[in-house]
């Protein structure tokens, strides 16, 4: 059986059993996934969507505003962003793309920047639905066909980042909607929102929470996307079933990519074998996320920027546990006595 080989083979390593610690559970799951005792990282890449949220024009949930989104994007491929950094230093590849941004980007022609636009952002799901059921299942289809062209150029493993003025909001209610925690333990700060924004924000998610009856739909994930999503989040639904598909080492980032990951659980609970959960963000919807996952976070470092920051951050650790699993030598191949020689 894989599971014994895999186990035999690491605590036959040059070390006590089990002193490796989270690196020998991500190198026993890595094998897992890719059904082998000889894991292997390849071509590690970081997905970031962006997309704008009808929400954010009111103001109410967000003190930034909906511009940010494309100047974030501009700012990803001009290489400016924290991700930008961070791949860069750990040799990732980092693809950017445009699902539902505000603006027209057509002008922007990058070899890592992806025209997939399905909308000019979210309507208001203040008002009615933030998206169509067509647009959710052509988003969710469209971050499939993504994922397979990138596992068809040889990558294995994949993180998903963000970038959505407003996003904070809609992966809160779709916490709220599919966990049932209140929505005051889903709501956070989000990014730079003072004491009186967060009493507003969180009053006006009430709203929509009751005029959506989102705890009620949150057994039909496509309706939940439909109702409060937005096509970044969609989108990435799609992606994340499709690296499952592919077998492929997912590495989840914060708040709104587990959000994203809430829903594709729920269309297939399957794909969160395939899951390594990169860290703890400070958005306090996140730590009770991860609880309601029963996952483990590998990084501890307050992270709350998104963008797949966080991911990019925990594939070196995964990097890691593949590396000894493959190089490091066994007792055997060391001359080195076991405890029980």
């Amino acid at each position: 059986m894989l599971n014994d080989q895999l186990q035999n083979k690491i605590n036959g390593k040059t070390k006590p059993i089990g002193a490796l610690g989270t690196l020998e559970e991500i190198a026993l799951q890595v094998g897992l996934i890719q059904s082998t005792t000889s894991p292997a990282i390849k071509k590690p890449t970081i997905l970031v969507f962006a997309g704008d949220h009808g929400i954010a024009a009111t103001g109410l949930v967000n003190p930034y505003p909906q511009a940010v989104t494309a100047q974030m994007v501009l700012n990803f491929l001009k290489g400016g962003a924290a991700i930008n950094v961070f791949t860069q230093l750990h040799h990732q590849d980092l693809i950017v793309v445009d699902a539902g941004v505000n603006a027209d980007l057509g002008h922007l022609q990058q070899d890592n920047f992806i025209h997939a636009k399905q909308g000019m952002g979210s309507r208001s799901y203040l008002d009615g639905e933030a998206l169509t059921q067509n647009e959710v299942e052509q988003s969710i289809s469209v971050g499939k066909q993504l994922v397979v062209k990138i596992a068809t150029e040889g990558c294995n493993c994949i993180g998903f980042g963000e970038m959505g003025i407003g996003n904070s909001s809609a992966a809160a209610l779709i916490m709220h909607g599919i966990t049932h925690l209140p929505l005051s333990a889903c709501v956070g700060i989000g990014t730079g929102t003072n004491e009186d924004q967060y009493k507003t924000k969180l009053a006006t998610l009430e709203k929509v929470a009751a005029l959506h009856q989102v705890t009620q739909i949150g057994n039909d994930p496509l309706k939940l996307l439909a109702a409060v999503g937005g096509f970044e989040i969609a989108m990435m639904v799609g992606a994340y079933l499709s690296a499952a598909e592919n077998k492929m080492v997912i590495v989840v980032d914060g708040f709104i990519a587990t959000a994203a990951l809430l829903i594709a659980a729920k269309i297939s609970p399957e794909i969160l074998s395939n899951c390594l959960f990169a860290h703890n963000s400070l958005e306090q919807g996140h730590t009770k996320m991860l609880e309601y996952l029963k996952a483990k976070p590998l990084l501890q470092l307050g992270l709350r920027l998104g963008e797949g920051t966080g991911a990019s951050l925990a594939i070196p650790i995964i990097q890691s546990a593949v590396a000894f699993i493959n190089q490091m030598a066994s007792f055997e191949q060391a001359g080195v006595s076991t405890a029980t020689e």
